[in-house]
Formats: structure tokens, sequence, C-alpha cells
């Protein structure tokens, strides 16, 4: 059997064996793992070359199922989960002391969402354990939003890709944690902050930590490709500082011209926010693939989604 796959019964066998299967979401593909045996945990920040001080998020079936992972839901948590669930949306909660602390960095609390894909709820939901699955990529590298993406990964280190398609959304999960029963943003991500804050109220927003960070996605380096890539609002100023150099261009919503661009990525032609966020990924891992000298990306507009994927590019152009 190949390595992509839908078979699903295979995936069950696999992780119930405490090895690994990439599994799709809506957002990206995750590595997953039983979160309660040591060895498939262990094995997924090895495979990953992830640190430990950076937490893992539970999945789980269903928001019923929510009580066995966490020991406390704030009323404002309740009502996220019940208005997001299955979704984009990554809760931070004081865990329960059955879940392990190689899951949460040693840390008192625990990322955990229900996914919003019918393979991984169906898994999900014939599994007697929740699933830990960070992005199926290596630490720092462009996160997967197809199965050929995580088979150019890890093609020779896991058993089996979960075949659920393209993910819809295409960036990771927002994550909402709480200080004092009051919600804090610790990830931009999949669903606005603008989202949220229609159900819940005003969100204190604190998504950047070097240093034992609450959730995953914090770090200023990260989601990045191989290549150098430069964030700018002003693509045709930037083109000129790379004069003689083979450019790649990710653009959001229009076309620029010049003799010096190599290949060129539209994120959305009709300036779709939305759309812009599911080709992220892909656009980054195609150009990524093309041996530039650097890619140039432009800015989306400071509004919805487009907050979200500046996130992602400002992560993918830091430069130590």
């Amino acid at each position: 059997m190949s390595l992509i796959s839908k078979d699903i019964q295979k995936a069950i066998t696999i992780l119930t064996n405490e090895d690994l299967v990439a599994i799709p979401t809506e957002t990206v593909y995750g590595l997953a793992g039983n979160i309660f045996s040591e060895k498939a945990v262990k094995k997924i920040f090895s495979t990953k070359k992830r640190p430990h001080f950076n937490p893992l998020i539970v999945h789980i079936a269903s928001i019923d199922a929510l009580k066995k992972v966490v020991s406390y839901i704030p009323e404002k948590a309740q009502l996220l989960a019940e208005t997001f669930w299955p979704g984009s949306l990554t809760l931070v909660l004081k865990k329960n002391p059955t879940i392990p602390d190689l899951i949460t960095a040693g840390k008192d609390t625990v990322a955990v969402r229900v996914p919003n894909h019918p393979l991984t709820l169906e898994l999900l939901q014939q599994l007697s354990f929740p699933l830990a699955a960070p992005s199926a990529n290596p630490f720092n590298s462009i996160s997967p939003t197809k199965p050929e993406h995580v088979a150019q990964y890890f093609e020779n280190e896991i058993e089996l890709i979960l075949d659920g398609g393209p993910c819809k959304n295409g960036i990771e999960s927002t994550i909402i944690g709480f200080e004092n029963d009051e919600p804090i943003l610790y990830r931009l991500g999949a669903i606005s902050i603008e989202t949220i804050e229609k159900v819940i109220g005003k969100v204190h927003i604190k998504n950047n930590k070097e240093e034992n960070p609450e959730a995953p996605g914090m770090l200023l380096k990260h989601y990045a490709p191989k290549t150098l890539t430069v964030l700018t609002s002003d693509i045709e100023k930037e083109i000129k500082k790379f004069e003689g150099k083979k450019i790649g261009i990710l653009s959001f919503n229009s076309t620029h011209k010049s003799d010096t661009i190599f290949h060129e990525i539209i994120l959305s032609p009709s300036g779709n926010l939305e759309a812009a966020a599911t080709n992220l990924y892909d656009a980054l891992h195609e150009l990524d693939a093309l041996q530039l000298d650097v890619i140039i990306a432009e800015k989306l507009p400071e509004i919805g989604l487009g907050v979200s994927v500046n996130d992602r590019l400002q992560r993918a152009a830091f430069i130590n």
C-alpha cells in the first residue's frame, strides 16, 4: 500500500501500535500520535526536530471529550467551543493531571481542539485516545496543506499519510488562552480576531514569545521557506534591490511586470482574504522548490484573515 492512503483502519492500527500517522485537518496536515504514549509523543518531537519547550495541540473527537482533557473551562471558553467546534480554534486551558507533561512542555495548561475534517473526525471517534498533532513538517519549515507536502518531508520516516485532499483553510488554528478567565490570543490563525470578538468581546493579543511559549506558533521565525524571503508593501521597490537575482513573487491580488521575475504566484486574483489564506502555504512550497535567490512576498491588507496571513509571512521572513 502506498504512503498516501484513505485507509482509516490502517491509521487506527498504526496509532494503536504507538506509531505516527499524518492526518488531514481543515487547517494543515498534522503529525499525529497517541497522547498517552510516551514513545509516540517522543517520536513526534524527534521526527519534526521540534524543541521540547514547544507544547503540542491535543485533538479530540467532540466538545463532550473536553472534560477528559481539561480540569476547568471558563465561561468564555465554553462559549467559544460551542460556537467554533469542530473548527479552526484551539483553546489553552488548565489540564487534567492525566495529560502527560511531555505534551504540555511541563505547563499546567493544555492546548486542545476539535478539527473540522470528516476523515479525521471519523478517525478520532474510533480511537480510545486523543491525538497530539502538530503540523506535519520539520520544525520551522513551511506547513503542509497537501498530502504530497508531507511525503516530501517525511517519506521514509512515517508509515501512512491519511489522504484528506487539500486543506480548505490553509493556515493553522487560532489559539486562545485564558488568564484570570479573560481571553488572550496566543496565535493568529484561520479564524479572525474580529470573528472571535463578536462572540466573547475584546481579546488581548500576546502572540510572540521566544522562551517558554504558552502555545505553538509563537516563535519569531516559523513557517519558513529555505529560500530567503522578504516581506514588503511595495514589490516594485523591493525588486530593484535584487537586480540580477532569480526572483519569485508572492502577491496578493495583482500581477507585477519585470524581466527579473522568474515566477509569480497570485494568492487571490479576486482579492479574497480567505482564498489567500487557503493558498498561502501551497504557494510558498511551490516557490521554495524553484531554487530562487529570493522570494518577495506582498503584505495583505491588515484586516480579517489578512492579519493572520501577514503574521505567517512575517515569521517566514524573519532573519535572526
